[in-house]
């Protein structure tokens, strides 16, 4: 089974994550297979907006995969990190809109990307937060990510707590757009991604450019000082043991 899937709605891309059995997270060749089909779509002139969503009716994605995080050393930190670079600055400078269509929880780095798409949809049975402190992962990217949309307060709040926040509380705070019957979740992403696709392309490229432009120290500085936290976060050992302890109040073993 592949990790994503491909489909083209007129001139609209769609991309699924494709591992509901792991709650769509991901591990490295998850996310470098995204990274080239929204290369691949940016680049492709017949289309004209993105929809991003998950397979299954549990989670757009639960973030990190802890089979891949629990083995890190401060090496491979510091080349995770990378990772996102390329990955949060691909969504940040795509020339074409991306709509996310949340077909269920967003958890961690789900949570981020979602934040970095333009519009998001979801339903009311979602969840969407941080809760990498519950694991025992430090959290950088997320905080700069969530301090740009949502502020310094509620940043704070999110990321100490680790809470997940119930689909009315994100659809008030206007992190969901567009909050719809679960079985419409898919067909409002794809009629607001038609509408974007329809919208001036220059004018679409330049508006996103300028988004980007308006936060790109923030977010080159961020990359900075993730490397840092994370190698000594994951040269101390405590990420493997709390996302050990982590599985385990779950049922769970880190290689299911």
């Amino acid at each position: 089974m592949t990790d994503i899937l491909l489909e083209r709605r007129g001139r609209v891309g769609v991309i699924t994550l494709n591992k509901p059995h792991k709650l769509n997270a991901w591990d490295r060749p998850m996310r470098d297979t995204i990274v080239q089909a929204l290369r691949d779509f940016d680049a492709d002139e017949a289309i004209g907006a993105v929809v991003m969503t998950g397979a299954g009716d549990r989670a757009f994605s639960a973030g990190q995969d802890f089979a891949e995080a629990h083995a890190f050393d401060e090496d491979r930190a510091e080349a995770w990190i990378r990772e996102w670079e390329t990955f949060y600055g691909l969504l940040r400078r795509l020339t074409k809109p991306v709509v996310m269509a949340l077909n269920g929880t967003a958890a961690g780095s789900a949570f981020q990307v979602a934040l970095l798409g333009d519009i998001r949809v979801g339903h009311p049975e979602i969840t969407m937060g941080q809760p990498e402190i519950n694991s025992g992962i430090a959290s950088i990217t997320g905080p700069w990510i969530m301090k740009e949309i949502l502020g310094m307060s509620r940043t704070v709040e999110l990321t100490l707590t680790g809470r997940m926040m119930p689909a009315e509380e994100c659809h008030r705070i206007g992190i969901v757009h567009h909050l719809v019957p679960r079985g419409e979740v898919m067909n409002k992403a794809l009629e607001i991604a038609a509408e974007l696709a329809a919208k001036a392309p220059l004018a679409m490229r330049l508006d996103r450019a300028w988004f980007a432009d308006m936060t790109e120290a923030g977010f080159r500085h961020t990359i900075d000082a993730a490397i840092r936290s994370h190698r000594v976060s994951y040269g101390s050992g405590e990420p493997a043991r709390k996302m050990e302890a982590f599985m385990a109040d779950r049922g769970h073993t880190l290689g299911s």
